[in-house]
């Protein structure tokens, strides 16, 4: 029976939902710990996805952040428009003029992550890079300066990451996504709906290892002089899991089995074009007639909608397909990455309470 080394996953993983109220500080509270990351969403508006975290750091009054839904470099907002600051338990936001952040009456869902803070040294790799790594959890926040050429970047994690989300945040350039499922020679783009893309050039045809991951040549993942962030993430057991699963066009669809309660689920079908789709269980605690289909777009400014021909049942060890649509359940192959609202199993081998 699958069991966790976290007992607790909100402490390393929340969704927090807010109201904007137009203010110029609107702090949000019950996150549970300080976000070193925050990936923040206009539910309400069409309104670019907003990502900041503590080791690019803030300029001014206000975090850095980069929108997965463009090629954008990071900006920082004026005045208090945007993240504010990173809390013991939240991060506050203001508004001035745009939507993306604190809009008056608008609804916001952000996703949290938990590293190590503003991070530190790490002259593991051939490049050096800036590390906040909580091995823990499984999750780290590496900034480096591409080189152009071959190279290894330290991601401080201690084990082995199984997906990566990479990004030029000094220059206009494509999300690259690195997913064990797909391959070292392979790479996805966060803010597109295209397939896989086959090119050495992204990771060097190399899997990463507990210590470094690998970089080609490519412009996207190592852009001489460019510089990158990179969000890691490895297997816990219990926790997290980023894996595939091959659809079967049914609406009794494929079940995938994570060992536990999924609280947040993305997915992106690998083989054709499809979106981003993000799930959570706060903002949809609902299976079955209810369904659970309030879905935002990773790679779309959109605001959240809601379709019955989207269902996704989240269960005690895993989640179930509930549509016949293509997105997210034609007859192809899909990535996920999943974070836990509960373990079924405790550190000490006792069924986890319910929470």
């Amino acid at each position: 029976m699958a069991f966790t080394t976290i007992n607790k996953s909100s402490e390393y993983f929340n969704t927090k939902l807010f109201t904007g109220d137009g203010a110029t500080s609107n702090a949000i509270t019950g996150v549970g710990f300080q976000p070193d990351f925050v990936w923040l969403k206009n539910r309400s508006a069409v309104a670019g996805h907003q990502l900041s975290d503590a080791v690019r750091g803030k300029s001014g009054t206000n975090y850095y952040s980069l929108s997965s839904d463009t090629t954008a470099a990071q900006a920082v907002q004026g005045d208090n428009d945007g993240l504010n600051t990173l809390g013991s338990d939240g991060f506050t936001v203001g508004y001035t003029n745009s939507t993306g952040w604190n809009n008056s009456g608008n609804n916001y869902a952000s996703w949290n992550w938990k590293a190590n803070g503003t991070g530190s040294s790490n002259t593991v790799g051939s490049i050096n890079s800036t590390v906040s790594a909580n091995t823990t959890s499984g999750f780290s926040v590496v900034t480096f300066t591409g080189t152009g050429a071959n190279a290894t970047v330290g991601h401080g994690l201690g084990s082995v990451p199984k997906m990566i989300i990479l990004k030029s945040y000094g220059g206009s350039t494509n999300w690259i996504v690195y997913h064990n499922s797909i391959g070292n020679g392979k790479a996805l783009s966060l803010n597109t709906t295209a397939a896989e893309s086959a090119d050495a050039g992204y990771f060097n045809s190399t899997t990463p290892t507990s210590t470094v991951f690998s970089l080609g040549s490519d412009g996207f993942s190592n852009g001489s002089g460019q510089t990158m962030v990179a969000y890691c993430f490895a297997d816990v057991q219990g926790f997290s899991k980023m894996g595939s699963y091959k659809g079967n066009g049914s609406a009794d669809g494929t079940f995938v089995y994570t060992g536990f309660k999924p609280a947040f689920v993305m997915t992106k079908e690998w083989e054709g074009t499809s979106d981003w789709y993000m799930n959570d269980t706060t903002r949809d605690p609902f299976n079955g007639t209810y369904g659970n289909d309030a879905s935002l777009l990773a790679n779309t400014s959109g605001a959240e909608f809601t379709s019955a021909s989207l269902n996704v049942d989240m269960l005690s060890n895993g989640f179930k397909l509930r549509s016949t649509n293509a997105s997210t359940n034609e007859v192809a192959g899909y990535i996920y990455m999943v974070f836990a609202a509960a373990p079924l199993v405790g550190s000490n081998n006792v069924p986890a309470n319910a929470r």
